[in-house]
């Protein structure tokens, strides 16, 4: 899976914690996620700056700015973890596993290992094969 159709997947899914996610949907909106988290919180810093200036009218202009923009990510955070259920579900795990990331150190090593490696081939208790029994190329 590319790119943009990882992440139009991911967004279109946001709130479906049912099915499965390969490796490359899970990464590639991981990566989108972290751009655009970054972008984000960069831009209302140096609006913040500008804004500051403005007086009382600019704290209004901001103040909404700064909603929008946390209603969003809070609509990327909820993505991801959807994402994150369904990349679980595709190495025949449950969702609940996610709560091992809250064991320090050792949690998030096995999350990211488990992230890393394929998925059950062939169909599971979550749904069919994402890929269908093909090989998967992340990066071409």
């Amino acid at each position: 899976m590319e790119f943009m159709p990882a992440v139009k997947k991911c967004m279109r899914d946001w709130i479906t914690f049912s099915g499965r996610a390969p490796r490359s949907e899970y990464w590639w909106f991981t990566l989108f996620n972290v751009i655009v988290s970054f972008v984000a919180q960069l831009g209302l810093v140096a609006l913040g700056a500008v804004l500051s200036q403005a007086g009382g009218f600019g704290s209004i202009i901001m103040a909404v700015i700064s909603i929008a923009a946390l209603v969003f990510l809070v609509f990327l955070a909820i993505a991801g973890i959807s994402a994150v259920v369904r990349r679980l579900h595709d190495k025949d795990k449950s969702g609940w596993w996610y709560w091992i990331a809250l064991v320090p150190i050792v949690g998030v090593i096995l999350l990211l290992v488990w992230f890393c490696q394929r998925g059950t081939v062939g169909p599971n208790r979550f749904g069919e094969d994402p890929l269908g029994g093909v090989s998967e190329q992340v990066f071409e």
